[in-house]
């Protein structure tokens, strides 16, 4: 088991390393077009709808990004990845970047050599079960089935958690999220744990979402960000400083609203520096001078793609809590702009 770890890891880590020599910007540029891993579906981050445009938190990402490199937010190729595919598709350079709800680890820096290029979502593992089931803490799961996604850190932080508790369990491995789903209804596990965020997300789409609950135990940390090749620095800076401009815009109050009339300048220098009417930011980046402009034109800030795909006014219904900005006591900060 250790062996076929260890060489994974080596093919992965050797794909990034040959992938990333070739240069992203300039591929993306070329292409013109940006190929983006997201989830098979996951509803209020990454999913087809009814017209199969995808829409949700992380696709907004995928499409600013698009924004600031080619002018245009919908020049993005989205390619549906698993917990298990994702990495040998970011290595392998099938796609430019993930945007995956994944989590931030050592050893996906270090081992496989990704860079995380920061946090669009603060998140923690939770486990939701069917109220009829008369549970009320994860603690008293003892002998339960659990409907648990491969290849993910939910698999490990589960196997932590049940064996720190001195209880057991009986895993009932799923590829995606929609077989996660359709197995938990269906009955085959007693409980389906993934991300916090993922489970809301998840029972917003039941037809009976009042029937199940979501466990008051976060048993982890789950640092969720868009992730690139290691030795890609170039890209790296330009996929980080767009969500960074997602977040900076709703700090400094910059919204779709009015970002056409601050593009015109403001008494603000760091907006100016933002929208590009001041500096070189842009030319740093190898990008036009109103880069963030046009990634921010597509879906607004941090704070508007949040409300609009997750927030409490949607059927997912997330308090931004922990993803609140830093003024409000959250943990969501953005180095500054220049």
């Amino acid at each position: 088991m250790k062996t076929s770890v260890f060489f994974g890891a080596l093919t992965v880590a050797g794909l990034a390393a040959g992938a990333a020599a070739a240069g992203t910007l300039d591929d993306v540029k070329a292409r013109g077009k940006l190929n983006c891993g997201v989830t098979t579906g996951l509803v209020g981050f990454a999913a087809p709808d009814a017209n199969g445009e995808w829409k949700g938190f992380d696709v907004a990402v995928c499409r600013a990004v698009a924004a600031a490199v080619l002018g245009d937010g919908n020049a993005v190729e989205f390619v549906p990845t698993t917990g298990k595919t994702r990495f040998t598709a970011l290595a392998s350079g099938e796609i430019d970047m993930l945007a995956r709800n994944t989590t931030w680890t050592f050893s996906r820096d270090v081992d496989l050599k990704f860079t995380f290029v920061g946090v669009n979502y603060y998140d923690g593992q939770g486990f939701m079960v069917p109220k009829a089931l008369g549970v009320s803490s994860a603690k008293d799961l003892d002998g339960a089935t659990v409907c648990i996604q491969t290849g993910t850190t939910t698999e490990l932080n589960l196997a932590d958690f049940f064996r720190s508790n001195n209880i057991s369990y009986e895993p009932v491995p799923i590829e995606t999220n929609a077989e996660g789903q359709q197995q938990y209804l269906a009955g085959a596990c007693d409980t389906y744990t993934t991300d916090a965020s993922g489970l809301a997300a998840t029972r917003a789409t039941f037809e009976n979402p009042g029937d199940h609950v979501l466990l008051p135990e976060i048993i982890s940390k789950e640092p969720l960000g868009p992730l690139v090749r290691h030795g890609d620095n170039e890209w790296g800076d330009v996929v980080r400083w767009t969500l960074n401009a997602m977040i900076s815009a709703e700090e400094l109050g910059v919204t779709s609203a009015n970002i056409t009339e601050m593009s015109a300048g403001t008494n603000n220098p760091e907006i100016n520096r933002l929208l590009g009417t001041e500096g070189e930011l842009g030319k740093m980046l190898g990008l036009e001078a109103d880069w963030a402009m046009k990634a921010l034109s597509v879906g607004g800030n941090y704070g508007e793609v949040f409300e609009k795909n997750i927030g409490e006014s949607t059927p997912i219904g997330l308090a931004r809590g922990l993803n609140a900005q830093w003024t409000d006591g959250g943990l969501l900060y953005s180095p500054p702009f220049r």
